[in-house]
Order: C-alpha cells, then sequence, then structure tokens
C-alpha cells in the first residue's frame, strides 16, 4: 500500500512538473533528467546490487542511440520498432561483456568495461561509413511532438522500470544479487551461480541503458560521439554514489540532483565546476552510503 502512494505520488510529480516549469530551456532539463533516472537505475543494479565495478556504461547508452537512429535514417524504420533492437543489441552486447568479464573482480573488471566503453567510443570515431564518424548524424526528429509530449514520455518509461526494477530486487532474485554483492565464494557455497547472475544484471543493466540511448538522438536533434565519451560513465557513477547505492530511491535521487545542480551553478561562471567537484567529494566522504543513508541517519536522529 505504501509503495503504492509512493508511486501514485510520482506520477502526480510528473504531471505536475511541465507546469510549474513552464520555460523551455528548463523543460528541456526536465527530459534529460528522466533520461539520468532511466541510466543511473540500470547502473545501480550492476553495482549497487551484484557489486560490479561497471566503467562502461557510457558505451551501452551509445549503442543504443547510434542503432536506433541509423536504423530509423539509413532504413526507413519506425521509432518504436528501431529502439526495441536497439535495446536488444545493446543488452546482447551486455551479455557478451559479461561472457568475459564475469571471471573478473574489484578493479580488474573495472578496467575491463572502461576498455570496452573506449573501444566503443573508438568505432563511433572511426567507423565514418555507419556513424558519420566526428561529423555527426544531423536532422534526427523526436519521436513525439513537442518537449513536454518527450518528457511525459520517457518519465513514464523511467517509472514503469522503476516499478519493475524494485519488485525484482524484492524477489527471490534480488536476494541472489545481494549476496553476490556481500560474498560471492560463500553465495557459491550456497548453489549460487555467480556468473550467471552477474551476466544476468549485466544485460538487464545494458539493455536500459540503451533504451535510454534511444530518446537522446531525437532530444538534442545531433549525435556525435563526444556525446558518449567516458566521462558520461563516471558522470552515471557519481548519480549512483551520491543518491546511495543498493537502494532503489538512491539513484533517482543522484540523477535529479546531479542534472539539476550544474545548471543551477551556470551562475558562478568557471567556478561551477570547482563548486560541483567539491560538492561530490563531501558527500563522498561525509556520506558514503549517500543521501538517502543521510537522510536515514537524521530520521533516527529526530525520533
Amino acid at each position: 500500500m505504501r509503495r503504492a502512494a509512493w508511486l501514485l505520488g510520482a506520477a502526480a510529480l510528473i504531471g505536475a512538473l511541465p507546469w510549474l516549469i513552464t520555460t523551455p530551456y528548463w523543460r528541456g532539463i526536465l527530459v534529460l533528467c528522466a533520461m539520468n533516472v532511466l541510466l543511473a537505475l540500470a547502473l545501480n543494479l550492476v553495482i549497487g546490487y551484484t557489486g560490479q565495478l561497471n566503467l562502461g556504461q557510457s558505451a551501452f547508452f551509445a549503442i543504443g542511440a547510434y542503432a536506433s537512429t541509423i536504423l530509423i535514417k539509413s532504413y526507413g524504420w519506425n521509432f518504436w520498432l528501431a529502439s526495441f533492437a536497439a535495446v536488444l543489441g545493446a543488452g546482447f552486447l551486455g551479455l557478451a561483456l559479461a561472457a568475459f568479464a564475469v571471471r573478473l573482480r574489484g578493479h580488474y573488471l573495472a578496467i575491463a568495461s572502461l576498455g570496452f566503453a573506449v573501444i566503443t567510443y573508438q568505432v563511433l570515431v572511426n567507423w565514418e561509413r555507419v556513424t558519420e564518424g566526428v561529423r555527426g548524424i544531423y536532422g534526427i526528429a523526436p519521436p513525439v511532438r513537442d518537449t513536454v509530449a518527450l518528457f511525459y514520455l520517457v518519465a513514464a518509461i523511467a517509472l514503469i522500470v522503476y516499478f519493475v526494477l524494485d519488485n525484482l530486487v524484492r524477489s527471490p532474485v534480488g536476494d541472489t544479487l545481494r549476496a553476490i554483492r556481500e560474498d560471492e565464494i560463500s553465495a557459491a557455497a550456497l548453489g549460487v551461480n555467480s556468473a550467471l547472475w552477474k551476466a544476468f544484471a549485466f544485460g538487464v543493466g545494458a539493455a536500459i541503458a540503451g533504451l535510454a540511448g534511444c530518446f537522446y538522438p531525437g532530444f538534442v536533434g545531433t549525435l556525435v560521439p563526444d556525446a558518449f565519451n567516458i566521462v558520461e560513465s563516471f558522470t552515471m557513477m557519481a548519480m549512483v554514489i551520491v543518491g546511495g547505492m543498493g537502494t532503489m530511491v538512491g539513484p533517482v535521487i543522484g540523477a535529479v540532483v546531479l542534472t539539476f545542480l550544474p545548471e543551477l551553478l551556470r551562475g558562478f561562471g568557471e567556478l561551477r565546476l570547482m563548486i560541483y567537484g567539491i560538492a561530490l567529494t563531501l558527500v563522498v566522504l561525509f556520506m558514503p552510503g549517500g543521501m538517502v543513508q543521510a537522510w536515514t541517519a537524521l530520521r533516527a536522529r529526530w525520533r
């Protein structure tokens, strides 16, 4: 009952936001925020619940964006059919990466996934016959008529993904993933096939990131490789950590904060990046469990 009330409240807030924020620029930030929520939820499944340090999430975001756009512009596919194929492709490549990476742990897995992101970026830059390289792809039409409709669409999908993942992590599957995160050897002793479940988490996380990528080209109207560089993977990880990894609401909070904070700091000019960096450092140092942990500690103190 309580979860249903939260979801209804979130749906009501989503419905009200475009009417509370009326300027075109900030409505665009709302769309970007909804996409970032999808990306943070996807990465949280891998890092927060399975304990696998994946630094290649920007690659799957790029795969979803480029695959759907190429199918639409070069082959005349319908947006939804192209997006479905792009999501399947991103998920399949996530499984392919997992097949090589599931036996790795810690910084070895981080380096392997980072290498995958570097390779993907170089493919986007150099495979000019298909991706147009650094010249980029232009004139990409959005799947819906305007920014408000696009926000409602992406936010509704993010809400559905949240609901599905929330039920998943509350099920025995979630217990299995947490067991792998806490102690993979002990989980294996209990009969858990760690390689299979880590591949599952990688595949689902990659597919959701690919889904977010399908909406990005229509939102900005252009597609260039620099939108998917390595820094984007670290930004996604920061959203999960700042919000509170291993929780469902934490990555949502982190995505909202780290989407809006840089925009709110633009008035500080060149100082904004320094302020942004200091804020992130303070959160990591004094709130290692993220904003969710800080709120839980404050609430316990008030009681």
